[in-house]
């Protein structure tokens, strides 16, 4: 199969993702290019059997790629830790959002944790933006968007399985939502890869249009490290 055939399945399989699993419409504002401007954005995982380092792709309803997100700071331990127990989700994961060149947009840290789980959101100087903050555990999950210890809003599972979601903001209007999409029960079974469509419903402003962009691209690294049922 040649370069540009694979390409064009590529976008295919994007825009069935977004026209079909996810029922997306038209766009609610133009998009800019880029990560942080398209109102609309693919996220989907790296297929793998065992999965010692998390890699998702970003591309817009087109099949465009716009960056990664990528896990960093995984040392060997770690690896070893994730491969043969359960105890890596007790452990710090950081993770940096990229866009197509490479060069980091945003970063994600999630510290050590016992029960909840908090996702601390800095640029790319390494100044924390605010602060992604699960708010319970029991029932359908939901995170507190925070900046400066004031509330942006809220992300909000649908279902008990945490597999779609909407943002709100403090007035409870609807911002953006989380689809997740399936690409068969085989692929689900048999290995670790997640995918999702992003559908922002309104231009946004920073710092909580970053929040928003972190807490929509780093909630399935964030549950998956909770627990790994509810992916």
């Amino acid at each position: 199969m040649s370069e540009e055939e694979r390409e064009r399945l590529a976008r295919e399989k994007v825009q069935r993702q977004v026209n079909e699993k996810a029922g997306v419409g038209d766009a609610a504002f133009p998009g800019g290019g880029t990560l942080l401007t398209e109102p609309i954005l693919v996220v989907n995982q790296k297929t793998k059997i065992i999965e010692l380092t998390n890699e998702y792709e970003v591309m817009d309803r087109e099949g465009t790629r716009l960056g990664a997100i990528r896990e960093v700071g995984q040392s060997t331990a770690k690896k070893v830790i994730r491969a043969l127990t359960k105890f890596d989700q007790y452990l710090t994961h950081r993770y940096e959002i990229v866009d197509a060149s490479g060069a980091v947009m945003l970063s994600m840290t999630r510290p050590a944790k016992v029960f909840k789980s908090t996702m601390v959101v800095s640029d790319a100087a390494g100044a924390e933006i605010g602060r992604i903050v699960q708010e319970n555990m029991i029932g359908k999950i939901h995170f507190g968007l925070e900046a400066g210890g004031t509330s942006l809003g809220s992300i909000n599972a649908e279902n008990w399985r945490a597999w779609n979601f909407n943002i709100k903001d403090p007035a409870g209007e609807e911002l953006a939502r989380i689809t997740k999409t399936f690409e068969g029960i085989a692929r689900t079974v048999f290995t670790t890869a997640d995918n999702y469509v992003i559908h922002l419903h309104r231009q946004l402003t920073d710092p909580l249009r970053q929040l928003v962009i972190a807490a929509s691209v780093g909630v399935d690294t964030a549950l998956k490290q909770d627990s790994r049922g509810l992916n």
